[in-house]
């Protein structure tokens, strides 16, 4: 079982030709709404890798809550301790550019109402692999890390969005996933990309494990077991929206599913790539058997 504690959102997509400048109006095209968030997202892409998955997260009593929690039921998710409130459920208002490339403003709404408090040593039973994000409140991930410790599950934190920790804040976690941009706040570095096996080595004093993601280059990774590096596969990049759950979710199914942490990027690398080559957050994350395909055709 996977319990992923954090956020719901509905997704509010544009295409536009580029960012735009400050002051300036763009007109957009293909606006489409679409169930996302880091929570849900990385639930669903870790469902259809094949795990049991239970959804620790809020939403609200608005045109949106609903669905988004019908998504995840037609995922098979576990929706006991997804609670509605009077708040309105997160918003990602979302541009698209002719790269694929995405820009994202989250407005947290219902996210921010899930409380250390409601959480429970309940709501961790069965876990083999707890999943936390930072689109709900910090005191909040970091007790949802305790709880899955001492419910002796793995505890995987995807520290996105960035947020400068100490040892001590990251003291349960037992795996780090950051891209270079997360990687480099924590370490309060201007960037991570000059030495691989330093930023590693230096992420690695917060927590035993790390996997650094890297776009176009693929995913670096470290841990007790060793280190190495997972190429990027060579697709067309249509939407980078969901890219990173895409790989939070499979990495949590392989790593529940018994797998080295080697293994478990591979998997993740496959399934960050199919991502990328679809439209949308939920829509375009793939299914194991799809992975696999990626995988033997690379092989």
């Amino acid at each position: 079982m996977i319990v992923v504690v954090g956020s719901l959102n509905m997704d509010l997509v544009v295409r536009v030709p580029r960012a735009p400048r400050p002051g300036e109006t763009l007109l957009g095209s293909g606006y489409e709404t679409h169930p996302g968030g880091k929570g849900a997202n990385q639930a669903v892409a870790a469902a259809r890798f094949g795990a049991p998955v239970r959804m620790v997260g809020r939403v609200g009593r608005d045109a949106y809550g609903d669905p988004l929690a019908h998504r995840l039921a037609a995922e098979g998710i576990d929706l006991g301790f997804l609670e509605q409130t009077d708040d309105k459920t997160g918003v990602a208002f979302i541009t698209v550019d002719e790269a694929g490339q995405n820009s994202i403003i989250v407005a947290p709404g219902a996210n921010a109402a899930l409380r250390p408090e409601d959480l429970t040593e309940r709501v961790f039973e069965g876990a083999e692999v707890v999943l936390v994000q930072l689109e709900i409140p910090l005191k909040t991930a970091l007790r949802a890390a305790a709880l899955g410790r001492a419910a002796g599950a793995r505890v995987l934190l995807n520290l996105a969005p960035a947020q400068a920790l100490s040892a001590a804040q990251l003291g349960d976690v037992d795996l780090l996933l950051v891209n270079e941009h997360e990687a480099a706040t924590l370490l309060g570095a201007p960037e991570v990309l000059g030495d691989l096996g330093a930023a590693l080595a230096g992420l690695r004093r917060f927590v035993p494990a790390v996997v650094l993601t890297l776009g176009g280059r693929g995913a670096a990774w470290a841990g007790p077991e060793g280190s190495g590096l997972e190429p990027a596969h060579r697709v067309r990049v249509v939407d980078t929206t969901a890219a990173g759950d895409a790989f939070a979710g499979a990495l949590a199914a392989e790593l529940a599913r018994g797998a080295t942490l080697e293994a478990a990027v591979r998997y993740a690398g496959a399934a960050g790539a199919l991502a990328v080559s679809r439209s949308g957050a939920q829509p375009s994350l793939p299914t194991r058997e799809e992975a696999e395909r990626l995988l033997r055709g690379a092989g």
